[in-house]
């Protein structure tokens, strides 16, 4: 039995990222009806909107979850909100889950926590989480520092702890699935592959500009400060990148980056994934790609398992 579709009620373990102002309901529920998980964010802070988000998503009888992002909540408002809304599936991410957990899973929930190393993933699973959701630094938002890849934090987080695991960072299809499952996850998410799907309402240019990136095509920023973050090359992020530190106020025109198609208004969040996606597809011809191919490679494997051989 995979843990996290028991989880999470989904047909098949793949998660949609809960990008801020992004990951609402268009897009959640274009995954979900494909079969993956959609998430609804809390992460743009209108506290009030995400709320109708989650009550309109509830409405349609998909499978969803709820992302809170513990350092960006001001209160505790999307938290009650969440453990009364009928909500089966929370992921918390940005700091400690610990004050978060009991509520939740007293309301019924399964937790999973966003953990970028070994230390968090331990404290997590100390503190009672359900599982993780392992980010490595290949992803595009908010990252650790410490760079670490998603290749290397699955296999250590695995010789740790035995509960299920999202892999997240440099995902997009079904052979980093296939790749992701055979370190020991159970599930995968994927953030700028939805982000440059059909039914994401960012504006055009955005997806393009993920569509158009090679594999250098991002910059991990702010190393030296918070947050530090990876975003696509633009000679906004060039500036940040030679300075070495983000000015305070970068962020201030993220939603004419999302919405209006302006690639210089802000960094434009997007992980190393983006040399791989080469179209604008639909959610559903993601996900049934990225399971045919998976199930391709598994099915190769397989074989190559049963008769002893390497081919």
């Amino acid at each position: 039995m995979n843990r996290v579709l028991a989880h999470t009620g989904a047909r098949y373990p793949i998660v949609q990222a809960p990008m801020g102002w992004i990951a609402r309901t268009a897009l959640a529920s274009a995954v979900s009806r494909a079969g993956g998980l959609g998430i609804i964010e809390t992460s743009s802070g209108e506290t009030a909107n995400c709320q109708a988000e989650i009550t309109k998503m509830a409405a349609l009888g998909l499978p969803f979850g709820v992302n809170l992002p513990i350092r960006f909540l001001s209160d505790d408002a999307m938290l009650q909100f969440v453990c009364k809304s009928g909500v089966r599936f929370v992921t918390t991410s940005a700091g400690s889950p610990a004050k978060f957990i009991r509520p939740l899973k007293d309301a019924g929930i399964t937790v999973y926590h966003a953990v970028p190393t070994v230390d968090t993933a331990l404290k997590c699973v100390d503190a009672g989480i359900d599982g993780l959701a392992v980010e490595g630094a290949e992803g595009g938002g908010f990252k650790n520092p410490e760079e670490v890849s998603t290749l290397v934090l699955l296999q250590a987080i695995r010789a740790r702890v035995d509960v299920p695991m999202i892999a997240a960072g440099g995902i997009c299809d079904g052979r980093g699935m296939a790749a992701a499952f055979a370190l020991g996850a159970e599930a995968i998410q994927m953030g700028t592959r939805f982000v440059s799907c059909a039914e994401s309402p960012v504006h055009a240019n955005f997806k393009n500009a993920i569509v158009g990136a090679r594999e250098t095509g991002t910059w991990i920023l702010n190393k030296k400060s918070s947050p530090c973050i990876r975003a696509l090359k633009s000679e906004r992020t060039k500036l940040i990148h030679t300075a070495g530190l983000m000015p305070p106020d970068s962020f201030k025109g993220i939603q004419s980056v999302y919405f209006d198609g302006d690639m210089e208004a802000a960094p434009a969040l997007a992980g190393q994934s983006a040399g791989l996606i080469d179209s604008i597809k639909s959610a559903q011809e993601i996900i049934e790609q990225t399971v045919a191919e998976f199930f391709a490679i598994a099915t190769r494997l397989g074989a190559l398992g049963r008769a002893g051989s390497f081919g």
